[in-house]
């Protein structure tokens, strides 16, 4: 591996952060800080290897562009960080009083006591799964990522990032405004909240953080999008408009229709079948369905559309908003089915005798819906949550290749169709693979710290 001017200062940089969070996480584990830098501070140096080697240094060669510099900086800070964080977590728990003995759950009573070997030997089997299955692709999609080479060609030349920089086209936002405009909304959300608290007006403050919350989430999201370039700006927009509308709209419709054959109606058997059965549809049927009802000349809507008004069906094909609009209908009611089978499965534990309380204390049904039925029903929405993101993440890609084949003008290009379209260039689809592999990791952990904090299990 190649060493270039700027890398000595970066290792000598990550070394001392090394040393630092060593001697950190020792001390607040009551060690010595020295023996926890020492410890670390070789696994900092070491770190940026993980991801220099494979890349041959190549970001920091004098004739790249600075944007090629700042992906190497942050590759070379990521491959210090996991084996940092690696190193400072199991040297801590070897550094304590029985060493190995504190990697190795002791069995107390009634408990599996064959010991971390035994272990070992039964998860084998699973982590080979999971290295064939799993890991392998993983790495092996990394490693396309950095070359150029074309589908039936067997002949491959190594790249660089130049896969991932096509994508970006950072401007000065990115760097300054973004970050200084996120740590602003922060800092003045937690400000107004202390003195909401201090004035005695403590009602006002878990509003205020709210919404200091989803003003931090927007500026995130507009400051990724600020990262790419003109072309895939656009397609990561588009991905996060049909996931946030498919996900909430499914939810609330979901929802409302739960509550709805819920009650003591008849036939509600015969309509619970018939609101669930388009979850066995498979989203290309579903893309084709809505195409064959919404087609602007044969579609059964327009026919509809202009026997009941004077104007003529607007055309989907041509108006980007309309375009968007059907994909995510056709979503919603993809997924309609499978929302409403579990919300109706939660409404048979909320508790009657809750309810008929909150309705003799004066509660309407709006709040009896807020402040009880809703909660009850957070595990399940959580769960709603996360399956719901995942299908608009991956499988909506099979609605818009029969909807509307990602037009008009690529108005209906998400990050799965866009992975789709570079198929014929293999390194160009395997970055964009990682990146949605990135953007949904990063949705899926914001779920689990925002909405998860929020769920309650009851008992």
């Amino acid at each position: 591996m190649p060493i270039y001017p700027l890398m000595p200062p970066l290792f000598a940089a990550v070394t001392l952060i090394g040393a630092f969070v060593g001697w950190t996480v020792w001390r607040n584990a009551g060690l010595s800080g020295r023996r926890g830098a020492l410890i670390v501070a070789p696994a900092a140096f070491l770190g940026p290897f993980l991801t220099m080697v494979p890349l041959q240094s190549c970001t920091f060669e004098p004739e790249r562009s600075g944007l090629d510099l700042g992906v190497g900086i942050a590759a070379f800070a990521a491959g210090a960080a996991v084996l940092t964080g690696a190193t400072a977590w199991i040297g801590r728990a070897l550094s304590k009083p029985g060493g190995w003995a504190n990697l190795d759950d002791r069995a107390e009573s009634g408990s599996f006591r064959g010991g971390a070997p035994a272990a070992l030997a039964l998860l084998l089997p699973t982590l080979a799964v999971l290295a064939v299955f799993l890991y392998w692709p993983l790495f092996e999609t990394l490693r396309l990522s950095t070359q150029l080479t074309r589908r039936g060609n067997p002949i491959e030349r190594f790249s660089c990032v130049d896969n991932y920089t096509e994508l970006l086209g950072p401007s000065v936002e990115v760097w300054f405004v973004v970050p200084l405009a996120a740590l602003l909304l922060v800092a003045v959300g937690a400000e107004l909240a202390r003195r909401a608290d201090a004035l005695g007006t403590g009602r006002l403050a878990p509003d205020l953080r709210r919404l200091r919350g989803w003003l931090t989430v927007l500026t995130v999201i507009t400051g990724a999008a600020s990262l790419f370039g003109p072309e895939y700006r656009s397609v990561f927009v588009t991905t996060m408009i049909l996931t946030s509308a498919t996900v909430l709209i499914g939810l609330a419709v979901g929802l409302g229709i739960a509550l709805l054959v819920s009650q003591p109606i008849k036939g509600r058997a015969i309509y619970r079948t018939l609101l669930i059965w388009p979850f066995a549809v498979s989203p290309p049927i579903a893309g084709i369905l809505f195409f064959v009802m919404f087609d602007p000349l044969t579609g059964i809507v327009g026919h509809l559309y202009e026997a009941l008004t004077p104007w003529d069906m607007p055309n989907y094909r041509t108006d980007p908003v309309l375009a968007r609009g059907l994909v995510i209908l056709a979503s919603v009611w993809k997924t309609l089915g499978f929302t409403i089978l579990f919300y109706i499965a939660g409404l048979q534990n909320v508790s009657t005798n809750m309810l008929e309380a909150a309705r003799l204390d004066g509660a309407n049904a709006w709040q009896r819906l807020r402040f009880f039925i809703v909660p009850a029903l957070t595990p399940i929405t959580f769960f709603l949550v996360v399956t719901n993101v995942t299908y608009a993440f991956f499988e909506v890609f099979g609605t818009i290749s029969y909807l509307t084949e990602g037009g008009p003008s690529g108005a209906t290009v998400d990050a799965m169709f866009s992975v789709w379209q570079s198929a014929e260039w293999i390194g160009d689809g395997a970055a964009r693979s990682l990146v949605l592999f990135v953007m949904v990791l990063a949705v899926t952990a914001w779920q689990f710290r925002a909405t998860g904090r929020r769920v309650h299990y009851g008992g």
